[in-house]
């Protein structure tokens, strides 16, 4: 089934819904006492959808704009040699965070959400601006004209990846526990820095496919969370946000740059463990 891709004030409806829920949930919330001081560290794996994009595209001999471009992720077809063999986790599309208690019910974390972003090929777009010199088919002036983004124009994706590294705050509330296992709740938002690794082939340039810090994000998370034996949780989160890379690198030269900005909405599946830094303390 295509799910949707959550856009603009949509994106903007659903954070206010899912912010609305979840302090009513904590009209129920538990005791979480004695969790100040603990540290967590979660891994996973997600699904991203991204909004459609107005890329801007300049260097020496052209600059040029495509509006309403569309694109996907890439996530790795599941195995269990990829998604569980040391050598392999880091291929398909992971999110990685540590975190700190700084009270019983608020967070400070910092991690990494490796998504990747792959513009549809041959798909048709609104281009505007100008290409000269290239000693190829697409030398001219355009105004609103339409074009093909076939691969001898452009392949652009961050793939290694879309990487937005971030810190947030997140408050926790326990809403049921039984024995040994208790149900919680998280939500929260922050904000990072984007260094992709964008992997780009524009007109006869070569291929080009190096780390460059292009921009910021700010997001928002809410998310599910059953620990077990006080120490293993598994936890799934909606985040979403807002992306913004008004310097990405696209060619050997550097004169040859990109921009463009976009919002996410991205599925977490997670696990993780948490410790207490306390001596003689259980938590």
């Amino acid at each position: 089934m295509k799910l949707t891709i959550i856009l603009h004030k949509d994106f903007l409806r659903l954070i206010i819904v899912v912010f609305t829920f979840t302090l009513s949930l904590q009209t129920f919330a538990q005791n979480t006492s004695h969790r100040k001081g603990t540290i967590s560290a979660y891994w996973g794996y997600n699904r991203g959808w991204f909004s459609n994009s107005n890329i801007r595209f300049w260097g020496s001999n052209y600059d040029f704009t495509l509006d309403k471009v569309s694109a996907k992720d890439r996530q790795s077809k599941f195995d269990l040699n990829t998604y569980f063999g040391i050598s392999n986790i880091t291929i398909p599309q992971y999110d990685i965070r540590l975190g700190y208690a700084l009270t019983d019910h608020w967070d400070i974390t910092m991690g990494t959400d490796y998504m990747k972003y792959v513009v549809v090929e041959n798909q048709t777009a609104v281009i505007s601006g100008e290409i000269a010199e290239s000693n190829s088919r697409f030398d001219g002036t355009y105004d609103n004209d339409k074009i093909l983004l076939s691969p001898d124009f452009l392949h652009f994706e961050h793939t290694d990846g879309l990487n937005y590294w971030n810190i947030e705050a997140r408050r926790f509330d326990e809403i049921l526990s039984y024995k040994k296992v208790s149900f919680n709740l998280t939500e929260g938002g922050g904000v990072g820095v984007l260094i992709p690794r964008t992997n780009t082939t524009l007109l006869k340039n070569d291929r080009y496919d190096e780390f460059h810090l292009a921009g910021y994000g700010l997001s928002a998370v809410v998310a599910a969370n059953i620990t077990f034996f006080k120490h293993f949780f598994i936890q799934t989160e909606l985040k979403g946000g807002f992306l913004h890379m008004p310097d990405i690198r696209t060619t050997m030269f550097p004169e040859d740059r990109a921009s463009q900005h976009f919002f996410f909405t991205q599925w977490n599946v997670v696990g993780g463990v948490q410790f207490d830094l306390t001596p003689n303390r259980s938590i």
